[in-house]
Order: structure tokens, then sequence, then C-alpha cells
């Protein structure tokens, strides 16, 4: 939204994304936890999630999911816009029935594309802003495409037995430690290389390119190390940081925005 403003958005536009992002999201969690629970319940990492243990059934967490995106989609039409609304509604679909329903329990792959419904959001900031959807959301959406897959494997990494147990095919239970490791790499690469070509469209200014080429360049040092030392030693790591470089980009975008208007 700052770099679709230029600026500092509207407060208000901004509230209102933020408030009707979290319920969209917030209800794609809760029905993903309903169709989820045979295996949330093989999960140490799951297994205490309330459907799981009973405390909300199945069909109540259903149209609990369901009523916050109802609302979410009305916040959106009435209060920004009609894009924002479809953009909203459309990562919540995706990921129910693309990811969830389609891909988490079928291929290794699943988090490869399942992960566009999480780089949905920053297309809905700018079409809020815009009211249509520009090339650089089109980057943005890319970042995390590709931020997600590594992202992921880090974290798979950490808890592939309890994949394996739940029968859900994650690259290390499928592929192995080796491969996944080596995957990690590849996309940290791939990153690094996508968020330096977001600076040729001249929608970011030199603090962003600054502080992206350090942040890919410091995931790429990480990933490397994980893939160069035995075993997951480094995942938790290689995991904290992802979470860190995804906020900080993102943060780095916005100042960059501020300070070039």
């Amino acid at each position: 939204m700052f770099l679709a403003a230029a600026g500092i958005p509207s407060l208000q536009t901004l509230a209102l994304v933020c408030v009707g992002g979290a319920l969209g999201a917030g209800g794609a969690n809760a029905i993903n936890q309903s169709l989820d629970r045979d295996i949330d319940g093989r999960m140490r990492r799951t297994h205490g999630r309330p459907v799981v243990m009973g405390s909300i059934s199945p069909w109540q967490a259903i149209w609990f999911g369901i009523a916050l995106n109802v609302v979410a989609f009305v916040i959106f039409t009435t209060l920004v816009n009609s894009l924002a609304a479809l953009l909203t509604l459309s990562a919540t679909i995706f990921y129910v029935f693309v990811y969830t329903r389609g891909l988490k329990r079928s291929t290794p792959n699943n988090i490869v594309i399942g992960g566009a419904a999480g780089a949905i959001p920053p297309m809905v900031g700018w079409a809020a802003v815009t009211g249509g959807i520009g090339l650089p959301a089109l980057y943005m959406f890319a970042i995390i495409f590709f931020w997600t897959p590594p992202h992921f494997w880090a974290l798979a990494l950490l808890i592939k037995d309890d994949y394996a147990n739940a029968g859900i095919p994650m690259l290390p239970v499928v592929a192995g430690v080796r491969e996944t490791k080596r995957s990690i790499f590849l996309y940290s690469v791939l990153l690094l290389a996508l968020t330096m070509m977001f600076f040729t469209t001249r929608a970011v200014g030199w603090i962003y390119l600054g502080g992206a080429a350090a942040l890919g360049v410091g995931f790429m040092w990480h990933a490397w190390r994980l893939m160069r030392q035995p075993g997951i030693a480094r995942a938790r790591t290689t995991y904290i940081y992802s979470l860190a470089y995804l906020g900080l980009l993102f943060l780095i975008i916005a100042i960059d925005s501020v300070a070039a208007r």
C-alpha cells in the first residue's frame, strides 16, 4: 500500500485492509483446521488445535470461517473496492480448495503451488490504493511466491517426522534431507535475482536495492551453510531468518516509498 501510494496511504484504507485481510486469513485458517483435523491430530505441532481437541466442532469451524470471509468481503466491497474484495476471497478459495484439498496430501510441490494463496495480500493492498493491478504488485506477488518454498522447507526439515507420521508428502519426506537443503539454496538464489529485477521497474529506489541485496545475500548465506553442513543443524536458524527476511524486505519497500516521495 505504501508503494502504491508512493508514500503514506490513507490511514483509514490501511486500517480497513488490515482488518479485512486478517478476517479473510483467519477464516481460511478456520476452514483449514476443520478439513485437516485428521492429520493435525497426528502432528505434535498441530495436535492441540481446537477442532482436534473437540472444543470446536468441524462444522462450527467451517461456518465460522465462512462467516469471517463474508464479513471481510463486505468490508472490502463497501468500504474499499470490489477488486480488493475479490482478490481476498480468491486467496481463501485457493488456500482451501487448491492447497488444502488438492495439493497438500498429494504432491511434494504442495507448498510451491499452494504458496500463491499467501502471495495475494500485496496485490490486495495495491488494488485497495489504485483500484487495479500493476506490475509492482505482480513483482511483490512473485517475491512471496518464491520465498514460500524455502521458508516452509526449512520448517519441514525440523518436523519432517511429524509430516511423515501424518502422511503429508513434504519435500524432506519424499526427496530426503539433502535434496531439500539443495532446493532451499536454489530458491534463495532465485529470490535474490527476483528482488534485484524488481529494481529495474523503477517502482522502487536505491534504499530498496541496498536493503534487498543485503537481505538476499544473507538468505543465500544461511541456505549455503545449511546445505554444506551435515544434518539439519542450521535449519532452525534458516527458518527464523526467512521470517525476518520477508518482514524486513517489505518494511524496506515502505521506507523506500516514503523516502522517494
